[in-house]
């Protein structure tokens, strides 16, 4: 069937809208609800895309409904119809007063604790009204998913491998390592030099994600011949971790910008332990292929002037460096 025939005169955003709440609901009554129209409305709506379309959407049972191979297929495009729609409304507003616009970034705990929220002051003093909406997403995977889902404009974190997703576009802005840290109280203080096997049995603040393989943490012990120890505290929470250093009895590895870029607080102290290379890239990440909004390309480029000088150039063929200034 040929395209206006099809899709140019039998399906629009109403249609799109409709449908995407029935699979966001599981069931065709409660959509009617949330949309406040009727449930004949809606049921005939579906009936008319399938015929539009030529395949079934949705299985339907007692229980309610679930999208068909078809279905996700057009949720998926139907998601980014919308997120596009959406962009250039705000695409508009920002045209006219980048003030009124806002810019959505997925981050780690750490890059929000520390690269990302110096950023935002440099930002937000050229443009106070500019909203930052951060979400935060730990693994690659969850980094991957908020872009795919168009949930944020672009994701700060630091590169767990030099292979990039087909479906992304990669700016490495900075090369960050990590540091053994403690607190002011610790009986660690009075040591020059030390090993981390020295360190093993001690009282250990980790996040769930270092005992995973290729996390920066994971990859340190295991280049040492050292297993993860076991944490006494497993939290993403930097504030938790401070606390608990605070107290003189733990441990904890902590990413260089976070010091370098964040207010760390006066109780951390950096260990003189001796870790292998640990250096990795942080980089932007967006979606290939999707326009970006005039805010989110006012972020990316005051991330640029923020890394500034801290970025350490060196070459990798999968990933696109950030120009030296």
């Amino acid at each position: 069937m040929h395209w206006t025939d099809r899709i140019g005169r039998r399906l629009n955003p109403h249609d799109l809208h409709i449908f995407m709440a029935v699979v966001e609901q599981g069931n065709m009554a409660r959509a009617a609800d949330s949309l406040a129209i009727s449930r004949p409305v809606v049921s005939r709506t579906i009936a008319d895309l399938e015929h539009a379309l030529g395949v079934r959407l949705l299985d339907r049972s007692p229980q309610g409904v679930e999208p068909t191979v078809y279905g996700r297929a057009l949720l998926k495009r139907s998601v980014a119809v919308f997120d596009e729609l959406k962009q250039s409304v705000r695409d508009i507003e920002s045209l006219g007063d980048p003030n009124s616009g806002e810019v959505r970034i997925g981050c780690t705990e750490p890059m929000a604790a520390g690269f990302v929220a110096a950023v935002i002051d440099r930002l937000s003093r050229q443009y106070p009204q500019l909203v930052y909406q951060l979400e935060l997403c730990t693994t690659p995977a969850q980094q991957f998913h908020v872009l795919r889902e168009r949930k944020c404009d672009l994701v700060i974190a630091r590169m767990w491998t030099p292979a990039v997703e087909p479906d992304m576009e990669v700016e490495v802005l900075f090369d960050d390592q990590v540091f053994v840290v403690a607190g002011r109280r610790s009986k660690w203080l009075d040591r020059r030099k030390l090993a981390l096997a020295d360190l093993v049995d001690e009282h250990w603040l980790l996040a769930p994600v270092d005992n995973d393989p290729g996390s920066p943490v994971f990859e340190i012990f295991r280049t040492l011949g050292l297993a993860v120890p076991r944490a006494r505290v497993l939290s993403y929470s930097l504030n938790v971790r401070a606390s608990l250093l605070a107290t003189g009895r733990f441990l904890a590895i902590i990413p260089a910008s976070v010091l370098r870029f964040g207010a760390a607080p006066s109780v951390l102290v950096v260990l003189p332990c001796a870790l292998p290379p640990s250096a990795q890239p942080v980089a932007v990440t967006t979606l290939k292929n999707r326009m970006l909004s005039p805010t989110a390309k006012l972020f990316i480029e005051s991330a640029r002037e923020v890394a500034g000088p801290s970025a350490k150039v060196r070459p990798r063929a999968t990933v696109k460096r950030r120009a030296k200034r």
